[in-house]
């Protein structure tokens, strides 16, 4: 599974790079506006440290516009992909830059039929909201596991990209499942490293080094 962070601070981004665990980044306008920073030159920055995808979302909603921003957009870097609802104008805007070439995510997916239509618009990424799912009662992991055996079943090449991941057990049973990437916020990312076995080992380990009275020179 890639791990793709969902995030416009470019410092957490370049922390987790450093770890060697970063495989893409996702921003969307409400990221960019919680980091107080030009949109564009925010895009360009982080698309200079991470060598994966980054996604960057259009904001107009009608086919003609979103071409004109996803233009603006996808100029920045290789490795921009352009994020478009999953609209019909969306859709359609999809269509168009994976004919030209360049890499789509289609978001705010609700269900494996707006997942089907992303996939036969030729979308690159597909990104349904766990998290948000989970809120209104739906249960986001059953709506994974259904796109992945759509996916499977007509061998569709879209990466189904979990998103609106709350906590690590939706990384866990996403990667269980079978999704091929999971966008979250660093703060969720950290805490995939936590167990506190792992903490009781580390210390009782020290306790005995300290003990011994050696030191690694």
């Amino acid at each position: 599974m890639k791990f793709f962070a969902d995030t416009a601070d470019i410092a957490e981004i370049r922390e987790l790079a450093e770890t060697g665990l970063l495989d893409g980044v996702t921003t969307n306008p409400s990221l960019v506006h919680k980091a107080g920073r030009n949109f564009l030159e925010v895009v360009r920055e982080i698309a200079a440290v991470v060598d994966g995808p980054v996604s960057a979302e259009v904001v107009a909603l009608d086919h003609q516009e979103m071409m004109r921003e996803a233009e603006v957009l996808r100029k920045i870097a290789d490795n921009i992909a352009i994020k478009v609802p999953l609209t019909p104008d969306g859709l359609k805007v999809c269509r168009a830059l994976t004919n030209d070439g360049t890499m789509v995510n289609a978001t705010l997916c609700f269900s494996a039929a707006q997942a089907l239509l992303a996939a036969k618009a030729g979308a690159t990424f597909i990104s349904p909201f766990v998290g948000r799912h989970d809120d209104f009662a739906f249960d986001g992991m059953q709506l994974i596991a259904d796109i992945r055996l759509i996916y499977d079943h007509y061998e569709y090449p879209t990466q189904i990209l979990v998103a609106s991941v709350r906590h690590p057990m939706h990384v866990v049973e996403a990667a269980k499942i079978g999704a091929d990437v999971m966008t979250a916020p660093p703060k969720i990312i950290h805490q995939l490293f936590k167990h506190p076995l792992t903490d009781v080992g580390i210390a009782g380990f020290l306790k005995d080094w300290e003990a011994t009275g050696q030191a690694i020179i």
